[in-house]
Formats: structure tokens, C-alpha cells, sequence
């Protein structure tokens, strides 16, 4: 049987029972007396303790511990919490040539984030790809292709602002939540490390900081294969080229020697939707928006299906709505292998 914790007044009826019965000649807690005040204060004292057990014992489960005694929990199966990271890629400088962009210039965002140059650079052809590192940790420091940047101290011969290149700068990330922190150690409890196995893929891929999902394929191309997909939600969710990478640099390190490993950013493959909504307002049309996105982190996976009977159901439980009608698509919305699916544009009805 559970143990219910008693309530405070409980606690007090108990307590002056007890002195009431204990103490002799009758009337032991008239108003103002002695007793009366010791049994609130006992009272008071009895459930705080009650509240203290009640306390340790959620921590004594990984699955209720609060963060500072679940750290404890995870590093004793060295399941570290994933570190922030700062966000790294190629800028495009103008200027004439010959110049020298040298190592640790720093240019600035228009919100503030700065970026550090990392390898000396010289212009040629009126132009140079320089690589930077932003100088703080965290997603925001990611930056799209075509993003503006200011050279913050003026150098001889280049221009004062250039334009982020490629990919664009990708790789930052914030600190793991402990939501993600918890559910990779409590898969690790779950799922053992076997050596080498489909989930220990998955388990390495998830360790890198940035990455919220991924994928093992045993065999998907060939004998002795096995396929890595995984994404970035919390950035542009398809992985750069860096990221896959970095990624298959992180698993090489730990894998069986003898498996052949492939790691691939999965196909972005956007799902559209044209959604007759009542009340079509704005303010509902972001709570569809809403929870079609939570839809997808939950259950797009890569060559998967997106059934049509969970998206209605997203639609229909966004806070406001009152009827709806997904008009497309009609059917369940399959996918090939690696493509991943992804929501795309909505039109309101």
C-alpha cells in the first residue's frame, strides 16, 4: 500500500490527541496554554520533516530528481550533459587585394553576438573566405548565409562589413535541457550499451551537442553496414555538411572496428497543408501552427508516414479552434528512404 503523506492538520489532531490523552487532570489545552502552543509548534515541525522525506525521496530516482542530484544519477553512468557550443563557418570579405585579415579580428551581428576570425586570411581577386567562431555559446550564435557582419576595429584595406558564406555558421547549441539530458540517461538504463549494437548509434549520435534525433540503419547498404541519419531541431533541423561530420567523427571514435559506418543528413522534405480553420483568426492559426510543430518533433522520423489521423487530431486540439477541415493532404503522407519529413507551408480556408 502507498504511504499518503498526512496533511498538517492531521498531523495537529494527532499530536494534541496525543497530549490530551498523556496529561493528567483534564484540560490540557485551554486557550493561551502551554500544550496549546507545543502542539502547533510540534505541528509545524512534523511536517516539515514530512515534507523533507517526501523531498529525498524523489531524488532517489533518477526519473523525479531535480537537476543538481540527478547530475549525480547521470555520472555514474557517465552520461554527460551536453555542453553549450558556439557557432562556426565561413564569412565572405571584400577589399583590396592584398590586404590581411589577421587571426582574432572580431566582427559583430546587428543583435550583438561577435565573432572571432580564426586563420589569418588575404585578399585576392578583391575577395577571401575567412572562418570565425563566435565568442559566446549557444544556438543563437548560429547565422543564416547572406547574414551581415561589422568589423568592429578597422582594418587597412578591407571593407567594414561582409556577409556569412556557405552553410552559413552553424554548430552552435545551447546547454542540454535536463528533459533531454534525463531521456538519453534514462535510455541508456533501458538499453544497455551491447557492444556495438543499432541503439549504441543512436545513443553516440545523440551525445553530440546540437543533435535532438537520430536513426541507425543496420545494413541498409550492405553486409557489415550501418546507416546514421540525425537532425537539429533547435537549429535549422537538417544537419551542414560540418555537422554530419562532426557527427561521424564523434562515432568513429567509439564504434565497432569491424562496421562499416555512414553518416547522411537526412532528405528535407517539406509537408504542406491546406487547413480550413473556424475561427480563422490569427491567434488559432499560431496554436495549429503550434502543435503540427510539436507533431512533427515527435514523430517525423526519416522515410517515415505521417498519419493523417494525427494531424487532424493536432488541429483539432490547438487551443481556440472549434471546427476544422484538413483539406490536404486526404491520406496518410509516406516518405522514401532518408527522406525527412518536414512541416512546410499552411494555407488558411
Amino acid at each position: 500500500m502507498p504511504f499518503n503523506r498526512p496533511t498538517i492538520t492531521t498531523i495537529n489532531e494527532r499530536i494534541t490527541g496525543d497530549i490530551d490523552t498523556n496529561v493528567p487532570d483534564g484540560q490540557p489545552r485551554l486557550r493561551r496554554s502551554l500544550f496549546g502552543v507545543l502542539g502547533k509548534v510540534i505541528t509545524g515541525a512534523v511536517h516539515g520533516l514530512y515534507g523533507y522525506l517526501q523531498y529525498q525521496a524523489r531524488q532517489i530516482l533518477p526519473d523525479t530528481a531535480d537537476e543538481e542530484n540527478f547530475a549525480r544519477h547521470a555520472s555514474l553512468k557517465k552520461v554527460i550533459r551536453k555542453a553549450p557550443e558556439s557557432g562556426t563557418g565561413p564569412i565572405l570579405i571584400v577589399g583590396n587585394n592584398g590586404a590581411v585579415m589577421e587571426a582574432g579580428k572580431k566582427w559583430q551581428r546587428s543583435d550583438g553576438i561577435i565573432y572571432e576570425v580564426t586563420e589569418e586570411a588575404t585578399i585576392a581577386a578583391g575577395q577571401a573566405l575567412v572562418t570565425v567562431i563566435a565568442t559566446t555559446a549557444g544556438a543563437n550564435t548560429n547565422a543564416a548565409a547572406g547574414t551581415t557582419l561589422n568589423l568592429i576595429e578597422t582594418v587597412s584595406g578591407i571593407d567594414s562589413t561582409a556577409t556569412v558564406n556557405g552553410d552559413g555558421i552553424t554548430g552552435g547549441a545551447d546547454l542540454e535541457s535536463l528533459e533531454s539530458w534525463r531521456a538519453r540517461y534514462l535510455d541508456r538504463i533501458q538499453k544497455p550499451p551491447q557492444g556495438g549494437n543499432a541503439n549504441d548509434y543512436v545513443q553516440w549520435a545523440l551525445e553530440v551537442p546540437g543533435v535532438t534525433r537520430a536513426w541507425s540503419y543496420p545494413l541498409e547498404l550492405g553486409e557489415g553496414t550501418i546507416t546514421v541519419r540525425f537532425v537539429r531541431d533547435d537549429d535549422d533541423v537538417i544537419p551542414t555538411e560540418q555537422d554530419v561530420e562532426t557527427v561521424e567523427a564523434y562515432i568513429n571514435d567509439r564504434r565497432c572496428v569491424t562496421s562499416v559506418l555512414t553518416v547522411v543528413a537526412p532528405i528535407a522534405t517539406p509537408n504542406d497543408f491546406t487547413i480550413a480553420l473556424v475561427p480563422n483568426t490569427s491567434v488559432v492559426q499560431a496554436a495549429v501552427l503550434a502543435e503540427l510543430t510539436d507533431l512533427y518533433r515527435r514523430e517525423a522520423k526519416p522515410g517515415g508516414t505521417m498519419l493523417i489521423s494525427r494531424i487532424r487530431e493536432a488541429v483539432s486540439i490547438a487551443a481556440g479552434e472549434s471546427d476544422n477541415n484538413v483539406v490536404s493532404p486526404a491520406a496518410d503522407i509516406t516518405h522514401t528512404t532518408g527522406q525527412m519529413p518536414l512541416l512546410g507551408d499552411i494555407t488558411w480556408q
